[in-house]
């Protein structure tokens, strides 16, 4: 049997809710803990809990806490895989800072729920389950951190949540999932490209977000520069192009040294420099952004804080994101 740390961290898989006020809260014992005969059978498990906080109060300092965890268990020889249930909001955030920052051939799956353990159609103990049977596979080695849900398996690069409250919200847009769990098997048809890994993260480091829109005006980008943060991501326009109302706050950031990384606000596709009209993606290019290869804003900024982090050029930083 694979030995295996199970790391409970919060989120709608550990709350219920409550029959006369509709509210939902973390219960004082985790319902994953109700099901210990039947877990105990998927394998040699070990739960812990090191915080129990919603999704959206998870943070960098959070992340490098679950990393040291996890390190330090490889270290050690400890255990074959890891399993941690997480809140659904910024699970793919999580997923993804890990995965740019562990080296490590051993399955790290992350998985959590929609609707909490006591409502209708509840899906934490199914899916739990089935990131256990992921995690016991053999061939859930070299995959890199991957999130388990609604019988699917997605890379932590592609994963993303799509849908406020649908048990179905993580998709993969452009690739699909990389395999799919059935109740007797787990199977992979797809093997994702593996990348270079920087251990060090600064939660120090700012990086902002912006998303583009018609008339986006330079003064919200100037802001970024007037209070001194380190990185920007804009989500652009369809291929990566920029209303001409926003060129002098790129200029403006360029100029001040601050890495500027840009990726599209559209759902599907990838940014390139094709356009050469004011504000098309090649004139924005020449200027000095980073064309981000796929990523959604906010796992190009993580993976920007992880370059900073680990003073990569902009150089470096340009072939990271290619």
């Amino acid at each position: 049997m694979k030995r295996i740390l199970v790391i409970h961290t919060g989120g709608t898989i550990s709350m219920s809710e409550d029959k006369d006020t509709g509210k939902v809260e973390t219960n004082s014992e985790h319902p994953m803990h109700r099901h210990q005969q039947f877990i105990q059978s998927l394998g040699d498990i070990t739960e812990i809990n090191p915080f129990q906080v919603p999704s959206p109060h998870m943070n960098n300092q959070y992340i490098i806490k679950l990393k040291n965890i996890i390190c330090e268990s490889i270290k050690n020889n400890e255990y074959d895989a890891f399993v941690i249930t997480h809140g659904t909001d910024t699970l793919e955030e999580t997923a993804y800072l890990l995965d740019l920052t562990i080296d490590t051939e051993l399955p790290i799956i992350l998985t959590g729920a929609m609707r909490s353990s006591n409502e209708i159609g509840s899906d934490g103990l199914y899916n739990y389950v089935s990131a256990l049977k992921v995690a016991s596979t053999d061939d859930a080695q070299n995959k890199g951190v991957m999130v388990v849900f609604n019988d699917e398996i997605h890379t932590a690069k592609n994963v993303t949540k799509t849908h406020t409250s649908n048990t179905s919200t993580f998709q993969s847009p452009n690739y699909g999932p990389i395999g799919s769990v059935t109740k007797t098997h787990v199977s992979f048809h797809h093997k994702p490209f593996p990348y270079k890994k920087y251990p060090e993260i600064n939660p120090n480091i700012k990086i902002g977000i912006v998303k583009a829109h018609m008339d986006l005006s330079s003064d919200l980008l100037n802001f970024f520069v007037d209070y001194k943060y380190d990185g920007l991501i804009i989500e652009a326009l369809g291929q990566g192009n920029m209303p001409p109302t926003a060129l002098e706050g790129i200029k403006h950031l360029i100029e001040a040294d601050i890495p500027v990384v840009m990726v599209s606000r559209s759902l599907n596709g990838i940014v390139g420099g094709i356009y050469a009209y004011e504000g098309g993606g090649y004139q924005l290019q020449q200027m000095g952004i980073i064309l981000s290869n796929g990523l959604n804003g906010q796992k190009a900024r993580l993976k920007l804080l992880v370059g900073l982090s680990n003073q990569l050029t902009k150089d470096d930083l340009v072939q990271y994101f290619a």
